[in-house]
């Protein structure tokens, strides 16, 4: 069951949270849900248009309009009747005793009281939130036995769980497995390898922006483990509010599979003071960025990770570390080749010898946000977006129609 949603538990932003200019606050809220159903109502689906909508600042806005997006955004039908099995998946699955005693421990993400966004501040009563968790249970097994290829993991379910209390059961499991099949499918497989070469990603975009953060953090030797939970649940583990949590979903489901990653690498950089403070050891780097905060500037770290996208695609920094280390090409370097990967189950190698060798002499700025655009970005920039956002936010928006162009084109033609 999805949960009742109230009109102001989706933005993050103090511009959409009302602030000091209410009556402005309505009326950007207000034109902006306009255009939202408008590109639901266009025939065909704008879905260019949606994508625009979930990146750009506040994103969805609510429950009740992401019911109707994410469909749109991962090419899943609506009218069709949800997958259901006709075993008993709880006797037969091999997985059954460690979803189960996730998805126990995952009491905190039905929060009570207090730590509600604002429309559920009455709490959830108990019988509910168990009826949740049996519910969330029988959706994995589901996926699992549909998609013998998938392997379950340990947070998988933080993500489930996130879709079964926006969109309710039915949609969740026709939702979630067409994700689990796309952009979170190197982290169904067999062993960890796919996820760690995602992973690899962090530093190389770290140190295109910082290097003397990046070197500071190769010193340390803290690696990257500290962001695992973070990529691997799309943040769901970590983030305590589910706004939050939910503005996040909006922006990942609308770019390119790799994004996570370019949100993981632009909260290290915004930390950057905090870490060069720390020790340079390991211990004591890996602690500060494991504690992740709870007041993150998330509207600001989207449109800056969409920025880092645009400036450093997954394929420029895979070229980069071909050409330094003789690498192999990986199934990562261009989005055809990662769109081709997740339609064909196979491993995405990212980077695999990233940091030996020296690197060769170039021209870097600490900021991202003032490096100079190209004509490109500019006029892209022109087409209703913040300065900030735009261009990032539509180029991105061209990626995710890339990297998935079968999505588009299936049921929505």
């Amino acid at each position: 069951m999805a949960l009742p949603s109230a009109q102001g538990d989706g933005p993050t932003s103090s511009r959409w949270d009302g602030g000091a200019e209410k009556t402005d606050f309505n009326a950007k809220r207000r034109k902006k849900v306009a255009e939202i159903y408008q590109a639901l109502n266009s025939d065909p689906t704008d879905v260019a248009a949606l994508r625009r909508m979930a990146i750009s600042e506040g994103g969805l806005l609510t429950d009740e309009i992401r019911q109707k997006v994410w469909p749109k955004l991962l090419n899943v039908n609506t009218s069709d009747p949800p997958p259901i099995s006709g075993k008993d998946l709880r006797q037969v699955s091999k997985d059954y005793q460690q979803v189960l005693l996730d998805v126990r421990r995952s009491l905190r993400r039905f929060p009570p009281g207090e730590k509600l966004p604002r429309s559920r501040r009455l709490g959830m009563p108990v019988p509910q939130r168990e009826g949740l968790q049996e519910e969330l249970v029988d959706i994995i097994l589901l996926i699992l036995e549909r998609n013998p290829q998938l392997h379950y993991y340990q947070g998988y379910h933080d993500i489930v769980v996130t879709f079964l209390l926006v969109v309710g059961e039915k949609l969740t499991t026709s939702l979630v497995e067409k994700l689990s099949t796309h952009h979170l499918r190197d982290f169904m497989d067999p062993t960890m390898d796919n996820t760690k070469h995602i992973l690899n990603y962090l530093m190389p975009i770290i140190d295109q922006v910082n290097p003397e953060l990046h070197d500071f953090m190769q010193s340390a030797e803290v690696g990257t483990i500290f962001a695992l939970s973070w990529l691997i649940t799309w943040f769901g583990h970590v983030l305590s509010d589910f706004r939050h949590v939910v503005r996040l979903y909006d922006f990942f489901l609308a770019c390119h599979p790799l994004m996570p990653i370019y949100f993981a690498a632009v909260i290290v950089l915004y930390r950057e003071q905090e870490v060069l403070d720390c020790d340079c050891d390991m211990a004591s780097v890996h602690h500060l960025l494991s504690q992740i905060p709870q007041d993150l500037p998330y509207e600001t770290l989207i449109s800056r990770a969409g920025d880092l996208f645009v400036q450093f695609p997954p394929s420029e920094l895979a070229r980069e570390a071909a050409a330094q280390q003789q690498a192999e090409k990986t199934a990562a370097s261009t989005f055809k080749d990662f769109e081709l990967a997740s339609a064909q189950q196979r491993p995405d190698m990212v980077l695999r010898q990233r940091f030996r060798g020296l690197l060769q002499p170039e021209d870097r700025t600490k900021d991202v946000l003032t490096k100079p655009r190209t004509n490109r970005f500019v006029k892209l920039a022109v087409m209703g977006l913040t300065v900030a956002l735009g261009a990032a936010a539509l180029a991105v928006v061209k990626s995710a129609l890339e990297w998935a162009p079968k999505f588009q084109l299936q049921l929505f033609p």
